[in-house]
């Protein structure tokens, strides 16, 4: 390339090899482009190469082969030194520039070695040591890479797949196994399976919500753990998959021999045959359910959809950067929210357990017995704001409904862009997201008596209606500490606190979505997105199906659950005293007084507005005036909006034309049957509804019940 400027490969996390010809070779590690010029200084150099390979501008070093010599590695050290390159390189179409870490120059000359050094059974270094073989050297580089993943207290990794990762392979590398204490998304605590070995390990969730941070460690063993190197559980059949899997795209005859063979020489982990083929089983299962798998699959898919369910919506946006985004919403889901379900839709986030490679963005409404009733969802790589925006627009798209709604979530990665999607709309808080943040906020030096105080102040101040029933709350909760009190209303109040809240929640203020769609996907091994997407389908359709039939032996005005509920108030309501004012408007008195419109469905205490079901007060007046209490409550509360909500039906999708790369859809139903037995022995026998009772044994000696001939004492 002429001009004074070159094409770079830099190349990283590779090695070096001596060729029996004299020539080196690099191989290994990964690989960027990079355009350089006779005016670019090495310190900016360094910067851009410190951003590509995430490492720091001190940490390594920049070689390079002259034209027509690769015997002898030259190391750029200054500007002139990167002039050069750049000159030497002037007429070359491209140019590779090798970056190596500090303390792997020492590999270079261990492996530059002559001839027949090289060809000897012990080859030595020129300083008169040992050379490491290829083997030995491979088996050090992971050493080296995987021996520091855990350095020390203060340490910080991004979350805690991150430290789990890390622990997973620096266990490897250091050859011990080890146990959770605690594990979930706060705390992580592990320790050393060796009996009496004082290895230990904690971590914890920073200030921030985002950073792990290791708090405690004894780095010491005390176990013999080099005998478990042949052994090591870590080393798993997903664990296999994840190594070999790049390996297997680039050589699908990618052997199990041979994979037994890599383990063995890269990581120093003996594996069996078994081992080795299924860790292959689990790397053709994550690659068959890749991007190629489902731009081949899903078009067809979202078509049957269309096709057999008139109405709805089945959208797949395939990216530029080998990604893509699958939005689903069934005519039936849409029909049922539009004319039977609150205008409230909770919006999130799901990882799901069977596949984690893909996200799931959902969008549920509640039905009249307050159960999870999905509306549409979405397939996705990641959860973040541009896929987030995608789908608030799809689903814009899907409802023709023009009614303001409410929506609840964590207002996370770019869930605050709701309102400019859906104008009009408001946007609360996620309840249970904010209660988890604030029980993490309080101070450990508190009592449990004083944390417990401080909690239900801060559940009544979300629930509570009035402005100076929400300012007492915040000052029980600044009598014990001024800083919570200072975050909560930093949090904005109109976002979650029924004082301050615009929308209508109708009660409802947070919705995990997580562990009901997690239980619907029942398959022991990894489905694909076609697999995911179907088996929700079939829940949805089932869900549909035997709601409608209960519904249908519904006799009551209201749905079971709200009349029970109204019972119970009409109760409490026959206590209070009633004063007319006028046929409309009445004051109750209870601890206080208030004042109820039953014409403008108003009370002062605000709940009745609120949830849009009629409070204690409303029920004495309309108990008092011989009013039908079900004329003043909510139409979504009632039968009649409940079975409009499961009127229509989800319709099935038939074999023909499916790919034969689908079967695994097709056999759904099998595979789920196929379930992990526990570990452990069963509590007791399950009931197996294919074996009949047993026959009465009869005895062919005394034609007895109960014994056989053998156990038989009567004489002959």
């Amino acid at each position: 390339m002429a001009g004074g400027k070159v094409l770079a490969v830099c190349q990283s996390g590779g090695e070096f090899v001596k060729n029996r010809d004299g020539n080196m070779s690099y191989s290994g590690g990964e690989a960027h482009a990079i355009d350089i010029d006779r005016d670019m200084t090495l310190s900016d150099l360094k910067a851009e190469i410190s951003s590509m390979f995430k490492c720091r501008n001190r940490n390594f070093s920049i070689k390079y082969f002259l034209p027509n010599n690769k015997r002898t590695p030259i190391t750029v050290s200054s500007d002139k030194d990167l002039q050069r390159m750049v000159d030497f390189h002037g007429d070359s179409l491209t140019t590779d520039i090798y970056i190596l870490k500090n303390g792997e120059d020492r590999k270079i000359i261990r492996s530059v070695v002559d001839e027949s050094e090289a060809d000897s059974d012990t080859p030595t270094d020129t300083t008169g040591g040992t050379v490491a073989t290829l083997e030995e050297t491979k088996r050090q580089k992971v050493c080296t890479d995987w021996d520091n993943l855990i350095t020390g207290v203060g340490q910080t990794f991004d979350g805690p797949t991150a430290i789990r990762d890390a622990l997973h392979k620096y266990a490897i590398a250091k050859s011990f196994t080890y146990r959770f204490v605690k594990n979930d998304s706060r705390r992580l605590t592990a320790e050393c399976t060796g009996e009496g070995c004082p290895w230990r390990i904690h971590a914890s969730r920073s200030q921030s919500n985002k950073e792990f941070t290791v708090k405690k460690l004894n780095d010491s063993h005390t176990c013999g753990r080099k005998a478990s190197k042949k052994y090591n559980r870590l080393a798993n059949q997903k664990w296999v998959a994840s190594v070999i899997k790049e390996k297997l795209r680039a050589s699908p005859n990618y052997k199990p021999k041979d994979i037994k063979d890599d383990m063995q020489r890269e990581y120093g982990l003996f594996l069996n045959y078994s081992q080795a083929w299924r860790g292959k089983f689990f790397a053709k299962q994550e690659l068959h359910n890749s991007h190629e798998e489902a731009c081949s699959q899903l078009p067809w898919f979202c078509e049957k959809i269309l096709e057999t369910n008139p109405g709805s919506v089945a959208t797949i946006e395939v990216l530029d950067d080998s990604k893509f985004n699958l939005f689903v919403a069934f005519h039936a889901s849409l029909s049922g929210f539009e004319h039977g379900c609150r205008p409230l839709l909770f919006l999130d986030g799901i990882s799901l357990n069977a596949a984690k490679q893909w996200k799931l963005l959902v969008a549920n409404a509640v039905d009249g017995e307050n159960c999870i009733f999905p509306v549409g969802f979405s397939v996705v790589d990641e959860e973040t704001r541009g896929n987030w925006y995608w789908f608030l627009t799809q689903l814009k798209s899907a409802l023709s409904v023009s009614r303001s709604i409410t929506f609840i979530s964590n207002r996370e990665n770019g869930l605050e862009d709701v309102t400019q999607v859906f104008e009009g709309s408001y946007h609360g808080y996620c309840v249970r997201h904010l209660t988890e943040n604030f029980k993490k906020r309080m101070e450990e030096s508190l009592t449990k008596k004083v944390k417990d105080a401080m909690l239900d102040s801060f559940q009544r101040s979300v629930y509570t209606c009035k402005v100076d029933e929400f300012n007492d709350c915040i000052e029980r909760i600044t009598a014990e500490s001024k800083d919570l009190s200072e975050w909560i209303l930093a949090t904005k109040p109109e976002l979650w606190s029924n004082a301050y809240f615009k929308g209508l929640r109708y009660g409802h203020y947070s919705l995990n979505a997580s562990e009901t769609f997690n239980s619907w996907i029942t398959m022991r091994y990894e489905p694909s997105v076609v697999q995911i997407v179907d088996m929700i389908r079939c829940k949805i359709m089932e869900i549909i199906y035997t709601r409608r039939q209960s519904s249908n032996t519904w006799r009551e005005i209201l749905t079971p659950s709200t009349n029970k509920k109204v019972q119970e108030e009409i109760v409490k309501a026959r206590d209070l005293d009633v004063i007319c004012s006028t046929s409309k408007v009445f004051e109750v008195r209870d601890d206080s007084v208030h004042i109820v419109n039953v014409e403008t469905w108003e009370c002062t205490c605000r709940r009745w507005q609120v949830t849009g079901f009629p409070c204690v007060h409303a029920l004495a007046v309309l108990d008092g005036t011989d009013e039908c209490i079900y004329d003043y409550c909510s139409k979504y509360f009632t039968t009649e909006c409940h079975r409009l909500i499961y009127a229509l039906s989800i319709f099935p999708i038939p074999d023909s034309g499916r790919p034969a790369s689908m079967t695994g859809a097709d056999s759904m139903t099998e595979q789920s049957t196929h379930i992990r037995r526990p570990v452990g022995r069963p509590r007791k026998r399950p009931a197996d509804p294919r074996i009949s009772p047993k026959r009465a044994i009869h005895c062919t000696n005394c034609k007895g019940l109960g014994h056989n001939k053998k156990t038989c004492k009567s004489s002959l």
